[in-house]
């Protein structure tokens, strides 16, 4: 029985890692039309914050880190990897406390994870360009974070629920 639960699990993450890599080449190939550079919804976070509440953080983590190395490979550049890796390793370390603490919904924890992200691709940017001018960007990409993680967390929710239900 352990081994069948353990064959699902794995299964389970490896779907979760292929939908999380899809919506980051769709996310690649369609930019919002806002006129702001590198504002993007982190639709790959609908798979990564959904199975941080459908298994466990190791497994969310794996596939996470997956995710921003097979999107890095892909479709981005160095700086562009720095700055995933970056904002992915810190909005997950947030969303994971935050899930633990168990005093906000999904959408909550999204929210903070979306707001962590861009602080720590705007630290990133920060020190790897070494212009502390790029600051003057931070309440753009806390609106930014705030609104992305409100619409990745609605709809990891609705994922999360229905998963649960049908959960074997």
């Amino acid at each position: 029985m352990k081994s069948t639960l353990r064959t699902h699990r794995v299964a389970f993450c490896g779907i979760m890692a292929a939908f999380a890599i899809v919506l980051g080449y769709l996310e690649h190939l369609i930019p919002l039309p806002i006129g702001i550079y590198g504002i993007k919804l982190g639709l790959a976070n609908l798979a990564i914050l959904s199975l941080l509440y459908l298994t466990d953080i190791k497994s969310a983590l794996a596939v996470h880190l997956l995710r921003i190395a097979i999107c890095g490979i892909l479709f981005g550049n160095m700086f562009s990897f720095i700055y995933s890796l970056a904002g992915g390793l810190f909005s997950f370390l947030v969303m994971a406390l935050l899930k633990r603490w168990d005093r906000l919904s999904p959408v909550g924890v999204s929210i903070c994870g979306g707001v962590a992200h861009n602080m720590a691709q705007l630290i990133a940017a920060v020190c790897l360009v070494d212009q502390l001018k790029l600051a003057f960007y931070l309440p753009v990409l806390l609106l930014a974070g705030t609104l992305a993680g409100f619409a990745v967390g609605s709809c990891s929710l609705a994922v999360i629920q229905t998963m649960k239900k049908k959960k074997p």
